[in-house]
């Protein structure tokens, strides 16, 4: 059986040689920093609470002791790219294509056909594991495709990743940061003043609420990951699923969805808004943000009659 885990090692060599391609370009920094993660990877299941909080206090160490670099590998030249670029055009982004392909129409075929009973796939793990998988087809076709020298791909990864920096693991940080939260009761402290200021029956109030503290968490904390714990624990599982009656399933995606718009909308989500103004050389590092408020606000509002119309007037 292929399990969740397999997906961890598979992310863990990546980092490794990524670590190790470092070394070769005395980048000890870059080299620690993506080796640890390698490890956490690899090993971070069987390692304990205290080791892998050991281990994330290193990573911070060396990423705020300035120990991260950007570097320039060598792979295809500038002239090989543009020549890609104006004899493939738009069939470039194929190989790319291949992953989402592969996740959506590989877990149909699993879930809707006698595979399904073969247990090849961990139950509910199907489409990460098959994302994985379609990673890793996308990557060979391009190589067979495209036909760059062997390092291309790892060296490019670790150039864009480099250029990133410590923000390209914030989102993990930031989930984690979300459960610790949680595990500590900030939920069901909200959750007690929800409860009190927001009238008995309710519905659509609750939903307004529950959608605009997943949008407003995700600003503070820069992850709808971090944010969903807090507002499951405090609202959305008591007062709407509970309480309510709600569709759960409408609940949860569609709450994720509207911590996305706060995504849009802030800083702290430094992958998202701030590296890519970086990356640009633009001068207004929340240029992304200003371009995004349009979209965020009016899709937050759709958010709000869909959890409300779909979890309640159509589900119940």
């Amino acid at each position: 059986m292929i399990t969740y885990e397999w997906l961890y090692w598979l992310a863990g060599a990546f980092f490794a040689f990524w670590s190790i391609l470092s070394i070769g370009d005395k980048r000890i920094g870059n080299a620690a920093f993506w080796g640890l993660l390698a490890v956490s990877f690899f090993a971070g299941t069987h390692l304990g609470d205290l080791a892998n909080g050991v281990l994330v206090l290193a990573l911070v160490v060396i990423a705020g002791m300035g120990g991260l670099k950007r570097s320039d590998p060598e792979t295809t030249s500038p002239e090989e790219r543009s020549a890609f670029s104006e004899a493939l055009g738009n069939r470039l982004f194929v190989p790319a294509l291949i992953v989402p392909i592969t996740a959506v129409a590989g877990t149909l075929l699993y879930n809707y056909t006698p595979l399904n009973g073969t247990g090849l796939f961990e139950e509910r793990r199907e489409t990460l594991i098959l994302f994985g998988i379609g990673v890793v087809i996308a990557l060979v076709a391009a190589m067979v495709w495209l036909r760059p020298p062997l390092l291309a791909p790892a060296q490019e990864g670790r150039r864009l990743l480099d250029s990133i920096g410590w923000a390209a693991i914030l989102p993990q940080m930031l989930a984690a940061l979300g459960a610790v939260f949680a595990l500590a009761g900030v939920g069901e402290i909200i959750g007690g003043f929800a409860g009190d200021m927001i009238p008995e029956g309710s519905v659509f109030l609750t939903v307004v609420v529950f959608a605009l503290g997943m949008a407003l968490f995700t600003m503070i904390m820069g992850n709808a990951f971090a944010a969903f714990p807090v507002m499951a624990a405090a609202i959305g599982i008591p007062l709407l699923v509970e309480g309510y009656g709600g569709n759960p399933a409408v609940i949860g995606a569609v709450g994720m969805l509207a911590g996305f718009c706060g995504t849009l909308l802030t800083p702290m989500a430094a992958n998202f808004n701030i590296v890519p103004a970086a990356l640009l050389e633009l001068k207004d590092q929340n240029a992304v943000i200003r371009q995004q408020i349009g979209t965020a606000v009016p899709l937050w509002v759709c958010n709000v009659l869909i959890i409300y119309t779909g979890a309640f007037l159509l589900w119940n």
